[in-house]
């Protein structure tokens, strides 16, 4: 199993991708990485390893990074994070892990990889630790202003990953609102409650309905919860926050720094730019889970085969995203 990381991806890249890096090396025996980024930092991380480590690392040298200001329109040029999109497409890795922009990390594979069939806007999905068990939140980034189609079929790209990568069996799946109630939200959330009602879900999933903030931290009502992009990025990094001034999450596990990325033909792990080492060694961690279960592909599967009224083929651009601008 190879991954490559991008070493000049975050806020505080290189070092925190380093100590990542080696923190996932030497918690998972069967991990080899693909370090893309300037030489002399990767010899730095092989420096720091165990000889019986440094054959499980190879380098690809790249001297540019895209910014986190940056437009997304920046990873069409060479870069670390594009260079590592080739590495997976070339097969010379089998997942990716950035904490770079979200924006261009999204652009570069969709560019690089392609998207799925009847996929226009591809989705990040978060797994939080609920106090009753796991909830997968999306989209938390990856698309800021979708219409109704694009959230019922993250509805069935949520049930999927829910299956798929965490074994929930008949995930239930709310679509996240200001109330429980029907006719509660704005315009998007009740055009799109009576599409997720009439969608047909994977996995014996079902819909139970609009939910609300709590039901995110909670877990009772839902496994999946569907928002778009904005709210979904917003509501995760308020979590976050939440989870630090009370002392740490639940003991089941930590606030999730990195997501997937579904919708496009490869495995894809964005890490939160401010992620720190641990964060960059749980992303890893998370996109070897990924492949060692083949689950982008099952996902992917399962999507190929919903019904055409929660596919987005046919859903309108008036808002285009600065990602679908950059592609």
């Amino acid at each position: 199993m190879r991954i490559a990381v991008d070493l000049l991806g975050g806020d505080d890249a290189p070092a925190v991708v380093v100590d990542g890096a080696l923190r996932a090396l030497r918690a998972d025996p069967g991990l080899h990485l693909l370090l893309v980024g300037p030489t002399e930092v990767a010899e730095g991380l092989l420096g720091a390893l165990e000889p019986a480590h440094r054959a499980r690392v190879t380098v690809r040298p790249v001297r540019t990074a895209v910014g986190m200001a940056d437009h997304p329109v920046a990873a069409r040029a060479e870069s670390t994070v594009r260079a590592a999109v080739t590495a997976v497409r070339e097969g010379a890795a089998d997942a990716l892990v950035s904490a770079g922009a979200t924006g261009a990390t999204v652009t570069a594979a969709a560019l690089g990889l392609g998207r799925w069939p009847h996929v226009r806007r591809p989705a990040l999905v978060a797994t939080l630790p609920a106090v009753a068990g796991p909830v997968v939140l999306l989209d938390v980034g990856g698309s800021l202003e979708p219409g109704p189609a694009t959230l019922a079929r993250h509805a069935v790209l949520g049930a999927a990953y829910a299956a798929v990568a965490h074994a929930v069996v008949r995930p239930r799946v709310g679509l996240l609102s200001v109330g429980t109630e029907a006719g509660k939200g704005d315009r998007l959330r009740r055009a799109a409650d009576p599409l997720l009602a009439a969608a047909t879900l994977p996995h014996g999933a079902r819909y139970v309905g609009l939910a609300e903030g709590y039901d995110v931290a909670s877990g009772t009502r839902t496994d999946v919860v569907v928002t778009d992009g904005f709210t979904g990025n917003v509501l995760l990094k308020a979590i976050e926050g939440a989870y630090a001034m009370a002392g740490g999450p639940p003991a089941r596990g930590g606030v999730p720094r990195a997501a997937a990325l579904l919708g496009v033909a490869g495995t894809v792990v964005v890490c939160h730019g401010a992620a720190q080492g641990e964060d960059v060694a749980s992303g890893i961690a998370l996109a070897a889970h990924l492949w060692r279960r083949r689950a982008i592909e099952k996902v992917a599967a399962l999507l190929a085969g919903a019904p055409a009224a929660v596919r987005e083929q046919g859903e309108p651009a008036d808002h285009p995203t600065d990602t679908e601008v950059a592609l």
